[in-house]
C-alpha cells in the first residue's frame, strides 16, 4: 500500500481494475479529519484520468466500520475558538460529497459495519453502495444539537414517504434491508462473501462483481411502520409531529416521540426545514449549498458545542439546550440558519 498525505489516515492501493481507498483510523472508528478529505479528492482526481483504474473502492480499516463521521471533538474545540477550521473542513468535504455522486467510473462503497454522518457523505452518494448483515446507517447530528449534512439532507428527503423525515428526528438507524429501501445502499452482499468480492473487483466490472456476490436483501425494518410514519411526519411543524406522534395510539409511535422529544429544540426546527427545502431544491448540489449556510449558522448557536459536551466529552448525556422549549424557537430563528453567505457562499449550484 501507499501511504497517503493525511499521515496514513488514507490508504491507497492499486491491484488490477480496481483503486481502492482505505480510511485508516480504526481506533477512531475511522472518523474524517480535513486532511482525510483532502486525500481522498486527490486520490479520485488522479484515478479519474488513469485508464488503468476502472473502478474505486472505499473500505474502511479495522472490524468496527467504515466511517463513524468526521472527528467531532475536533469540531466541538474549534467551535470554542470560533470556527475557522470547521468551515474550512466542511466545504472541501461537501466537494469531496459531491465529486463522488458524480464520479464518472463506477464508485463501489462497502458500507460494512458503522456509517454514519460524514460515512454516509463518503459512501451512499457513489454509484454502488453494498450492505452487510454488520451495517449501521443513520444520520445521527441531531443528537448532538446539529443538522444532517454532507448532502444528507437530500438522501433524507428523496426517502420513501416521510422516512427520511424520521430517521433525521429520531436519529435511528438503518440496518441493511432499510438503508437499501431508504435509498442509502443499493445492494447486500454477505460479509463473508466481502473479500472474494473486492478480489473480483480486481478482474470484473462492478456489474458482473454485485452479480455474482449479492444476495437477496433483507426485508426493511420499516415496512412494518410506514402507515404512521407518513401520517405522523407529514406535518408542517414539530409540534404537530410530536402531537400526531403521542396521538396515533401505536407505541411505536410514542416511543418514537419520547426520542425526539429529547433532541436540540433548535437543530430538529431547523432539520425539519432543511429536509423540506431539499425535496423542493431536487438535486445534490444546491442541497450540499444549503447545508453548507447551515452548518456555519450552526457554529454561532450554543446547541453544537453543548450536544458534543454531552454526549461525547463529558458523556452526562445531559445536554442544556438554548433555547430548552419547541415553542421558544421562532421561525426568525429558524430562518436565519438559511440566510445567505454572500462571498462565503460554498456555490457548487453554480459550478458548470
Amino acid at each position: 500500500m501507499n501511504h497517503s498525505p493525511a499521515a496514513e489516515d488514507v490508504l491507497t492501493r492499486v491491484r488490477g481494475r480496481s483503486a481502492t481507498l482505505t480510511l485508516n483510523r480504526p481506533k477512531a472508528l475511522n472518523s474524517l479529519s480535513h486532511a482525510m478529505v483532502r486525500a481522498l479528492d486527490a486520490a479520485l482526481n488522479a484515478w479519474e484520468h488513469d485508464d488503468a483504474v476502472h473502478t474505486v473502492v472505499i473500505e474502511g480499516a479495522g472490524e468496527r466500520g467504515l466511517c463513524a463521521g468526521g472527528d467531532i471533538r475536533a469540531i466541538y474545540e474549534d467551535a470554542r475558538a470560533g470556527g475557522t477550521a470547521s468551515r474550512a473542513f466542511w466545504r472541501d468535504e461537501y466537494v469531496l460529497n459531491a465529486h463522488i455522486a458524480r464520479y464518472p467510473k463506477p464508485y463501489v462503497a462497502l458500507m460494512d459495519g458503522i456509517v454514519m454522518g460524514g460515512g454516509v457523505g463518503v459512501s451512499a452518494h457513489g454509484g454502488v453502495r453494498v450492505v452487510t448483515e454488520r451495517s449501521t446507517v443513520a444520520m445521527p447530528e441531531v443528537g448532538i444539537g446539529f443538522v444532517p449534512d454532507v448532502g444528507g439532507t437530500h438522501l433524507l428527503a428523496s426517502a420513501p414517504g416521510e422516512l427520511g423525515t424520521h430517521l433525521a428526528l429520531t436519529t435511528d438507524r438503518m440496518a441493511a434491508g432499510g438503508a437499501i429501501a431508504c435509498g442509502f445502499a443499493d445492494h447486500f452482499v454477505p460479509a463473508e462473501r466481502l473479500d472474494a468480492f473486492k478480489a473480483a473487483l480486481e478482474t470484473d466490472t462492478a456489474a458482473e462483481a454485485v452479480e455474482r456476490f449479492a444476495a437477496p436483501a433483507p426485508a426493511s425494518e420499516w415496512d412494518e411502520h410506514r402507515e404512521w410514519i407518513d401520517a405522523c411526519y407529514a406535518a408542517d411543524s414539530v409540534e404537530e409531529i410530536l402531537t400526531r406522534l403521542r396521538d396515533c395510539g401505536v407505541p411505536a409511535a410514542k416511543e418514537a416521540a419520547d426520542r425526539v422529544a429529547g433532541k436540540s429544540p433548535t437543530a430538529l426546527k431547523v432539520t425539519l426545514s432543511a429536509l423540506r427545502r431539499a425535496r423542493r431544491l431536487g438535486a445534490l448540489e444546491p442541497v450540499l449549498d444549503q447545508e453548507y449556510r447551515v452548518s456555519c449558522a450552526a457554529l454561532t448557536t450554543p446547541d453544537l458545542v453543548e450536544g458534543v459536551r454531552a454526549q461525547v466529552v463529558d458523556k452526562d448525556r445531559r445536554p442544556r439546550w438554548s433555547p430548552a422549549h419547541l415553542a421558544e424557537v421562532s421561525p426568525a430563528d429558524v430562518e436565519r440558519f438559511f440566510a445567505d453567505l454572500g462571498p462565503e457562499e460554498l456555490g457548487l449550484a453554480a459550478r458548470p
